[in-house]
């Protein structure tokens, strides 16, 4: 089984199609972005330090960065995981916390991802605390 780490840095190409569903407040037919790990990454490491971004708002600045109307909500959900997971695994490793994505600047207690996490919820509501952000 791959780790995040493989899965993060496997080959991806950032996709402009039209949505084949209506879906989270997204209408089939629109100009979709399918986002990559990495795209959901530079965006989290964009976020200034005690900032915070929700989800729906972090689809919206994609879709416009890139000139379409919606961002794909399965495939940011898939890749904010992916980053999150990735990100921790790299703090085993050894990594200092200043050098890893702060996915926590985008997952807090109302996103469903915070709850799947491997290594627990607790992570991220300590760094959303230090960061004086809400839970």
């Amino acid at each position: 089984m791959k780790s995040w780490t493989e899965k993060f840095n496997a080959p991806a190409r950032v996709e402009i199609k039209p949505a084949p569903m209506s879906i989270a407040g997204m209408k089939a037919g629109e100009i979709m972005l399918v986002p990559t790990p990495k795209l959901v990454d530079e965006f989290m490491r964009s976020i200034p330090r005690g900032s915070h971004v929700d989800v729906k708002a972090m689809r919206k600045m994609l879709a416009e960065r890139h000139d379409t109307e919606v961002t794909c909500p399965i495939y940011t959900g898939y890749h904010l995981r992916t980053v999150a997971e990735a990100a921790h695994e790299a703090l085993e490793r050894g990594a200092p916390l200043e050098d890893i994505t702060p996915f926590w600047r985008v997952l807090d207690a109302a996103t469903p991802t915070t709850g799947r996490l491997s290594f627990g919820a607790e992570f991220v509501h300590q760094r959303r605390r230090e960061e004086g952000l809400p839970a």
